[in-house]
């Protein structure tokens, strides 16, 4: 049993994104996992990974999810590579309201670095899924199946 104390968050804005209950861009999706264009840019394309499944905390993954979390993570990295040419990637995943975990559904950051490094921790505008969609536009032929490394 886990002492981790989630958000108490409901429905789930990740399970509603991918049943396409509210609009965001999927930029890409497999039975397991799936990458989404955040509106909250904190990076150079700043990606997150999720289980399609509703899952609170890492410590809830399965074995076979967990697998494709990683590779949609590294496949977005090198996406992320390619396109912004950044001088570095960073990737962060937060579990339970002690670590700010926000939303109760696990999900992987993925952003290349700013200007000066890191990413913007700060207040950010929030991006609509128009714009969103520019971004996802840039990325998506790195997600095709003649791009898998």
């Amino acid at each position: 049993m886990s002492s981790l104390v989630v958000p108490d968050t409901s429905p789930c804005a990740f399970c509603d994104y991918l049943s396409g209950a509210r609009p965001y861009t999927i930029l890409h999706r497999e039975d397991a996992a799936a990458v989404f264009v955040t509106r909250e840019q904190r990076g150079m394309s700043h990606l997150l990974v999720v289980p399609t499944r509703h899952v609170p905390t890492i410590l809830e993954l399965q074995a076979a999810e967990s697998h494709t979390v990683v590779d949609l993570v590294q496949r977005a990295a090198a996406a992320i590579d390619r396109v912004e040419q950044r001088p570095g990637i960073s990737v962060w995943q937060n579990n339970g309201m002690g670590a700010h975990q926000v939303i109760p559904h696990v999900h992987f950051h993925v952003a290349g670095t700013v200007d000066g490094g890191g990413t913007e921790w700060g207040e950010v505008t929030e991006l609509s899924v128009s714009e969103t969609e520019v971004i996802a536009s840039r990325l998506r032929p790195f997600f095709s199946p003649s791009t898998r490394s």
